[in-house]
């Protein structure tokens, strides 16, 4: 059976109001934002086995890099000190050449031998005599190489991995835009490499009361006035002008932080140098947005004007500005 029309309309109607971007629509802490400006989600998981939260090799791939070194350069103390241990269990006597003098150059040699052989250095002056301590310098041989396989290989993977180097403005702004305002924010590439085919998309992620008293988040995709580029060499001003259709129409800063606003960002790119798409993302809460400002240059006046410089940090930097727009309520002095 067919329907009619307007049963059609009512039905795209009643999924587009179903728009969820995986979050739900009861998440509702005034506290926590759903998107942190690192990009990761504040979702917290119980009921995982150990091994599932555990998750060493993806811990190790997103990682920062200060601590995978320091991941790296502990695990190699602590095993050195272990298997320093066992050789001391099994006699340090059975490695000929080990200064047998004190406890302390006992233990010393037993780990720097630890570290030769768990490297598979072995300079020589120090070598096992007897079953056991050959047994233990085998096991341990074999360890470090598979050890420093797995290290080479995370290694290759972090540096061998395309990132999208994206810098956000700290701060997300409603600016005049033409004879309206508009919702703004600014985000530069960091990085030398070239990102092609930029694609943006805005979520406006907002706490609403139906009609039955529940209160329910609901999620409003924003038009932009751009959401694709091919080239990003420079800066770029993502907005969303705040029109009748627009779900910010009418909603001052005291509003959406009340309705605990979220506006979250996805950036899809491709990144030229391993030809591969690369994605980042971040938000704004209500709380971070200022009313009345408009960002200032980021090109710098240089000798040779030819060349257009950007100063990356002048990415947040606005100035106050007065909004006399009708497509939002009045702003009041030093609201910002």
């Amino acid at each position: 059976m067919n329907l009619r029309p307007s049963e059609k309309d009512k039905l795209v109607e009643a999924e587009e109001s179903r728009r969820d971007l995986g979050f739900g629509t009861q998440v509702h802490n005034p506290d926590t934002r759903l998107l942190n400006r690192d990009g990761s989600f504040n979702v917290k998981r119980d009921g995982a086995t150990f091994w599932s939260r555990l998750n060493i090799f993806n811990r190790l791939m997103v990682c920062s890099w200060g601590r995978f070194f320091l991941l790296v350069i502990s695990f190699y103390l602590t095993l050195n000190l272990i298997f320093a241990g066992i050789y001391e269990s099994v006699g340090i006597e059975n490695l000929q050449g080990a200064d047998l003098t004190s406890p302390q150059s006992r233990f010393m040699d037993a780990f720097f031998f630890s570290s030769q052989t768990l490297t598979t250095v072995g300079y020589g002056r120090i070598a096992p005599i007897g079953f056991w301590a050959s047994s233990v310098a085998a096991v341990e041989s074999l360890m470090g190489l598979l050890v420093f396989a797995l290290a080479t290989s995370l290694l290759y993977g972090r540096f061998s991995k395309p990132i999208a180097h994206i810098l956000y403005s700290d701060k997300a702004i409603i600016a005049p835009y033409l004879d309206v305002t508009a919702f703004m924010f600014r985000i530069v590439n960091e990085r030398a490499n070239q990102l092609i085919n930029l694609q943006v998309e805005v979520v406006m992620s907002i706490m609403e009361k139906q009609a039955d008293k529940r209160i329910i988040r609901k999620y409003y995709g924003l038009k932009l006035e751009r959401n694709k580029v091919n080239f990003f060499p420079t800066n770029w001003t993502i907005v969303h002008a705040i029109t009748q259709e627009s779900p910010m129409f009418g909603l001052g800063k005291e509003e959406l932080v009340k309705a605990d606003a979220e506006f979250l960002i996805l950036i899809k790119a491709t990144e030229d140098t391993f030809n591969q798409t690369v994605h980042s993302r971040t938000s704004y809460h209500a709380r971070e947005m200022v009313f009345g400002a408009k960002f200032t240059s980021m090109v710098m006046d240089t000798l040779d004007s030819r060349i257009p410089t950007l100063d990356l940090t002048k990415l947040s930097d606005y100035k106050e500005v007065l909004l006399e727009s009708a497509y939002i309520p009045e702003v009041k002095k030093g609201e910002n």
